[in-house]
Order: C-alpha cells, then structure tokens, then sequence
C-alpha cells in the first residue's frame, strides 16, 4: 500500500459507510427523525407566552363593573374563565389540585364602591410555581382593568377617569410569592435527571448482556422474563432513591427550595415514576440490537420528554395535540406531583389525578417489555 491518497480506496470506504447506514435503520431514522422532531416542537409546540389559562371567579358582586372586567380578562386572550367558585375553600382547592391558574375573587359592594370612588380592590391570586406561566398575563392585568372600567366611567362616574386607577388590583403569588425561577426548575430537575438516568441505564441492561456473550448464560437459567425484568430494575431504582436524596438535599440548603408537603409521600410516588422510566428502558433493551442503538431510543424518548412536559416551557402554553403528547408522559405528571408537594403542601387527595396516569403508563410498558423480551436468542 502507498502512502499516496488514492481516489478507489476513498471511494470504497465511502460506499461501505452508505452499506452500513443502510442497514442500520434506526440510526439513520434517528439523524432524519430528530431534526424533524425538534422542528416540529419548537416551531409548533412551544410558546413561551402562554394564551386562554384556565381561570375560576369568584363574583360576590354582580354588577356591571365586574362583568366589564372578566370579560376584559377574556376578551385580552390571556384568560379563559371556564369555571365559577362558590367560596373561597373552593377557590383554593382549584388553585391547589391545579385546576386553575387564576382565582379571581370580586368582594361584595364592589360597585358601590367604586361609584364613590373608594377603590375597591380586586383581588387576583396566581398559581406561581411555574412564573414563565403566569408572568405575562399578570403585568397586562392592570392595562386590562383600566380599559375594562372605561366604557362605564361615563356621566357622574366620569371624574373616576382621572384618577390613577379606579380599581386597587392586588395580586398574590401563590406557592412562590417573589416568582423565583429555581423554585420551578430544581425540583423539575429531579424528574428530568432521573428519566434521563433510569431510561438510559436500564436501556443498556439488555443489549450489555449480549454484546458481552453473557446473554446465553441468562437465558439458561430458569428464570422467566418477570423475574429478569425485576432483578434488573430493582438495582436502578435504589440508585434513583440516592439521586433524588441528593437533589431534595441541594433544593433545600443550596437553592432555598421550600418542602412544605410530605417527603414520605414524594418517595412513595416516586416508586411509580422510577418504575415506569425503567419500565421503557427495559423495553428499548429489548429491541435495540447494540448499545448504540439503545442510547439512540433513549435520546428519542427524553427530548419529547423534556420539551412536552412543562419543564422548560409553560405547558399550557402549547397547542391541544402537544399537551396530548405531554399528557402521556410520566415526566408530566410527575413534575406536577413533585411540585405540587414541595412548593403547595398537597397531600394524596390532590395529586390523585396524577398518579394513575403514571400507574396506568407502567403497566401499559410493562406489558410490552415482557411480550418484547425474548427467552431465546436470534
């Protein structure tokens, strides 16, 4: 062989690389598929200014004024007032469960006092535990307010015009009063961390074993696909527990992160989140054909994961169908979990319609894991 460059030999490794491309399907369905995806989702999905949030009303007062101002609050697209509240427990439960975003309450004599230019005071209370949410629409609250009132400062009322604002709009920040991003980041960081680290790890169980030539031996054992399945995610989710020990320790003395809710609750919930992220590495494992492959699957479940499920953009800020996608996801029902026990004090009662999402997930995965997994080598 000579040590100049020669244009056949080029020419010949190039086209065994195409040979190898095409055979390996996956990793070309991955550099075609992955742009494709993040198009789609950052063109498409995400929206950084969330529209229509879902908004409760408590109107103690029926009268012109407070019908101007939620039809303001409508009409600015910021709110979509679905749902009325009968007190304030109500009002709080919604805000609590995460029903609502906003909890408008219009106090009784509200327009008897403003009339005699008293400054009634309307009081508008946001869920803050994602500020990226709620940022928005509150600074153009008092803009909404003003031009709602307008049309009927007209004749006597006219004077009220002058005045700064003929309304005191006071609004409380629930759950994360200074609307400090680490309380909303950190504890979603404990879920991404561990669907990135569960799905990955357990993804490589399987394909380890064969690339190692040690997979034979596992399948001459007398041990049935459960048993396998078990015994290869137990391991990981006692590493998800160190994990999530590390992080709660973090949140708290590093960052400030108030837990206000039960820790024993967390840890008991997490077994279903941990156990449904290893649930779809084992199934990856099943299928991919090498490591490679494996890492590749993975990458292709926690972008979706990450980008759909609220962590980095407001989740109602996106469109039906990607809230659909998201809604599948054991990330997004978790960081609502999390969050909610952390930042709000929920107890079981209010994350119920959170956790049978995940347990529903993890059996689902589980199912398909184990008609995937196979006693008998190709």
């Amino acid at each position: 062989m000579t040590g100049r460059f020669s244009f056949r030999r080029f020419l010949a490794v190039m086209v065994k690389e195409f040979i190898q491309m095409r055979r390996d399907r996956l990793t070309f369905a991955m550099m075609v598929g992955v742009p494709i995806m993040q198009l789609v989702l950052f063109g498409y999905a995400i929206n950084s200014d969330p529209k229509r949030l879902p908004t409760a009303v408590l109107a103690a007062d029926e009268s012109a004024f407070s019908r101007a101002i939620v039809a303001a609050m409508v009409n600015s697209r910021y709110f979509d007032v679905a749902r009325s509240a009968g007190s304030e427990a109500e009002l709080d439960e919604m805000l609590a469960t995460g029903a609502v975003q906003f909890a408008v309450t219009i106090p009784p004599g509200f327009a008897r006092d403003l009339q005699r230019g008293g400054r009634p005071v309307l009081l508008v209370e946001a869920d803050a535990t994602d500020p990226a949410a709620t940022s928005n629409a509150l600074a153009a609250l008092t803009t909404i307010a003003r031009q709602a009132l307008d049309p009927e400062l007209t004749g006597p009322l006219a004077h009220l015009r002058a005045t700064p604002d003929p309304v005191e709009l006071r609004i409380h920040r629930r759950y994360n009063p200074e609307g400090l991003t680490q309380y909303n980041v950190v504890p979603g960081l404990m879920g991404t961390i561990l669907t990135m680290t569960m799905v990955m790890m357990t993804a490589l169980a399987v394909t380890r074993e064969r690339e190692r030539g040690t997979m034979e031996n596992l399948l001459a054992m007398p041990v049935r696909p459960f048993e396998v399945m078990l015994g290869k995610i137990i391991p990981f989710i006692l590493v998800g527990y160190v994990q999530v020990v590390i992080i709660v320790l973090s949140a708290k003395l590093l960052f400030g992160v108030p837990i206000v809710g039960s820790l024993l609750l967390l840890s008991v919930v997490m077994i279903l989140f941990i156990a449904a992220n290893l649930a779809v590495g084992f199934t990856f494992s099943t299928v991919a054909k090498n490591q490679l492959q494996a890492m590749q699957m993975s990458f292709f479940f926690f972008l979706p994961s990450m980008l759909l499920s609220g962590f980095m953009f407001p989740f109602r800020g996106m469109p039906e169908w990607a809230q659909a996608i998201g809604e599948v996801l054991p990330l997004t029902h978790f960081l609502r979990i999390v969050r909610g026990i952390l930042l709000k004090g929920s107890g079981l009662a209010d994350i119920m319609g959170e956790i049978w999402p995940l347990a529903a997930f993890l059996v689902v995965v589980t199912v398909v894991a184990l008609k995937r997994y196979r006693q008998t080598l190709d």
